[in-house]
């Protein structure tokens, strides 16, 4: 056991250790123009530590690979356990897969130095995120996760990917300091030196400052994962970006929102404390997300900005799954949230891909790719024997309530029917000449296309859900099959009239209420302007000298008998 345990710790530090030195080598010229080409072999480190530790873990040989530094007992360092090596395996997957496909897209460009730099700074903040154990090392890979993205939406350089990242930034910042504030507040309730992210959440409901501590901790990450309605950011930011920086946005960035709910929520002690308000916050908030990215999301006529309001809405469902398990205080949601966000991870890694690859023209033959797409986006509504199947499969427990269980299916048809005009919109799609490169986008796009149909059924036993035999046998009951086949009968339905009547739909831009609360930013901005020039006016000395002087009189008349 001994050797197999360190060589994953090793295997562990190198995988955080391979960008952090392609980031260092970026500053000299000469390596940061060459490093486009090695990008999809940076996170194969992290890719094998991931898989080793899974292994360990599923056969019981430890319980998580930790590695810590204690100066003066602040408890720094790295920790994976089953939902944080699952993330970060299949992350590290994803990442490999896009670097692969960016290579050819880099080639003539003439910004690849800088959008390698980004896309390995990114790259580090999103493979530590994972495996952060104490609020220092998560707060600071978060935050470079989070503001190194800004590079990657902006490398076309169009006013409209400006437009983009310039949101896109604002609402990270405001997501990084409402955590550095939940952040400051869990160290001071820690007793002792220790910076543990699992003694700051068990202490968390002694402290005076628990209700605000949880507000920004839920601000923070609903910001992440683009809930409404600080979604905006997603659906721009998204239509913005390349290709394989999509695949990265859409599979991997967002999931830093998801491991920080599973890292700070207090799931097992949820429904003394927390349930009441907390959950069915977060419970209300997600399903609210996931219909309302549904609604808007049918309205787009570009693929991209669909898939991602589709991220917006199954990130909604995620949100709804986590409020549940909050308020249940069930600690046995973490493994079934966290394997419904490895198979999302990687579908809409695929999808994006698999945009690149059909609107680029990589094959000379769409049907296969147009085919396997609208399987997997089928998939992520819950179709038989898919890998979104086993997901979806996997988180019906946290929705047994007759009410939310249904509201649960009916977001699956909502997310059928988005698929189908997903699909509808690729196939309608222009068809430019072959591009050059096929093979290394080809090949990530089937490598993700397959990974994400198989793998969530294998990582069931790895989380400890039971075989994957087990789940299939209970997956094709005829009960199960009829769950899992009427809201996609219903969404499918809902497609063909979508088809014939779509066109009486209003044309909704991406970022929908940003767009149309614009005349209201736009009177707000007039006002601050009216403002400022009425300040700087008052500042100038003749005026400031006559209303010192009215003042001083005002005062006088007031005081004199």
């Amino acid at each position: 056991m001994m050797p197999a345990v360190t060589s994953a710790e090793l295997l562990l530090v190198l995988g955080l250790v391979t960008p952090v030195l392609a980031v260092l080598g970026c500053f000299a010229r000469p390596v940061r123009e060459r490093l486009w080409r090695v990008l999809g072999l940076m996170p194969l480190p992290a890719l094998a530590a991931a898989t080793l530790t899974t292994i360990l873990i599923a056969d019981g040989e430890v319980t998580a690979i930790r590695l810590t530094l204690d100066p003066e007992g602040l408890a720094i360092g790295l920790v994976a356990d089953r939902a944080g090596a699952v993330l970060l395996g299949v992350a590290a997957l994803l990442w490999a897969a896009a670097g692969v496909y960016a290579a050819p897209m880099l080639r003539d460009s003439p910004n690849r130095g800088r959008f390698t730099l980004f896309w390995l700074l990114t790259l580090t903040g999103s493979l530590g995120v994972f495996v952060a154990a104490d609020l220092l090392s998560f707060y600071l890979t978060y935050a470079l996760v989070s503001l190194a993205v800004f590079g990657l939406i902006a490398h076309t350089g169009t006013a409209f990917a400006r437009r983009a990242t310039s949101l896109y930034l604002l609402l990270a910042i405001l997501g990084e300091i409402a955590l550095l504030l939940a952040f400051v507040l869990l160290a001071d309730a820690l007793p002792g030196a220790s910076l543990e992210i699992g003694r700051s959440v068990a202490a968390l409901g002694d402290s005076p400052w628990s209700a605000i501590t949880m507000t920004l901790l839920l601000i923070g990450f609903a910001l992440k994962l683009a809930l409404v309605p600080v979604h905006v950011w997603m659906p721009l930011a998204h239509t913005a970006a390349p290709f394989p920086a999509s695949a990265i946005l859409s599979g991997i960035a967002v999931k830093a929102g998801v491991i920080g709910l599973i890292r700070f929520l207090p799931l097992d002690a949820g429904a003394a404390v927390w349930g009441p308000i907390w959950g069915d916050t977060l419970l209300i908030l997600g399903l609210i997300t996931a219909f309302f990215g549904v609604a808007v999301g049918i309205t787009q006529d570009d693929a991209k900005t669909v898939l991602a309001y589709s991220t917006v809405s199954q990130m909604g469902l995620i949100a709804a799954a986590t409020g549940l398990a909050l308020s249940g205080a069930e600690p046995a949601a973490v493994p079934l949230l966290t394997l419904y966000a490895a198979h999302h991870l990687l579908a809409k890694g695929a999808l994006f891909l698999g945009v690149g690859v059909i609107t680029e023209a990589v094959a000379r033959r769409r049907w296969p790719i147009l085919l396997v797409a609208a399987v997997l986006g089928l998939g992520i509504a819950g179709l038989p024997l898919t890998g979104g199947a086993a997901a979806k499969l996997a988180l019906k427990p946290l929705f047994d309530d007759a009410d939310i269980g249904l509201l649960a299916a009916l977001s699956s048809a909502g997310s059928a029917l988005l698929m189908l005009h997903f699909a509808r919109l690729l196939w309608r799609s222009e068809r430019p000449a072959v591009s050059e490169g096929a093979l290394w986008r080809l090949l990530p796009w089937w490598v993700m296309a397959l990974a994400a149909l198989l793998l969530p059924w294998a990582l069931l036993p790895l989380l400890g859900l039971g075989t994957s035999e087990i789940w299939l046998t209970a997956a094709m009951a005829p009960t199960a099959l009829w769950k899992a086949l009427w809201p996609l009968l219903f969404g499918a339905i809902a497609a063909l009239a979508l088809w014939r009547w779509g066109d009486r739909l209003p044309r909704v831009p991406a970022g929908d209420i940003l767009v149309i609360g614009a005349p209201a930013a736009r009177l707000a901005a007039a006002i601050g302007a009216a403002v400022e020039t009425l300040d700087r006016q008052l500042r100038q000395w003749p005026v400031a000298g006559l209303m010192l002087l009215v003042v001083a009189l005002l005062l006088w008349g007031a005081v004199a008998p």
